[in-house]
């Protein structure tokens, strides 16, 4: 039996690989939103983040929040993590955002070494 990290880390590896075959910008904008998403879900919020990266986001970014749902909820869609981070009631809420977070380390760290994105360069802020 896997632990939850080695199965996250095991999906995350996988789905950020088959990334190396878009474009240089499609790649770009998915890891950097990558590295920026943990952020935002520890200042704002779980449902405030994925919110404003469904809102405003880009294509390689709404990519990023599927990535994450079908890891996360065990092969579940967008709308599934988008529902349930406005409708878990608070101990289920404290649990996805914690699993969310434990995944996106995952994705950081493969868009580092697979995707080559620099963490230290700011992405496009104009979502």
């Amino acid at each position: 039996m896997k632990t939850r990290e080695q199965s996250y880390a095991a999906q995350a590896y996988v789905q950020v690989y088959e990334m190396h075959g878009k474009d240089e910008d499609y790649r770009d904008a998915y890891g950097s939103m990558a590295h920026r998403l943990p952020v935002l879900v520890r200042q704002a919020g779980l449902v405030q983040a994925l919110a404003f990266v469904e809102a405003r986001g880009k294509p390689a970014h709404k990519q990023l929040l599927e990535h994450l749902a079908e890891v996360v909820l065990d092969g579940g869609a967008k709308t599934d993590l988008l529902a349930r981070s406005r409708n878990d009631a608070m101990m289920a809420y404290m649990h996805l955002t914690e699993n969310v977070l434990a995944a996106l380390a995952w994705y950081k760290r493969f868009a580092q070494s697979i995707l080559d994105v620099d963490p230290t360069v700011e992405g496009d802020e104009e979502s």
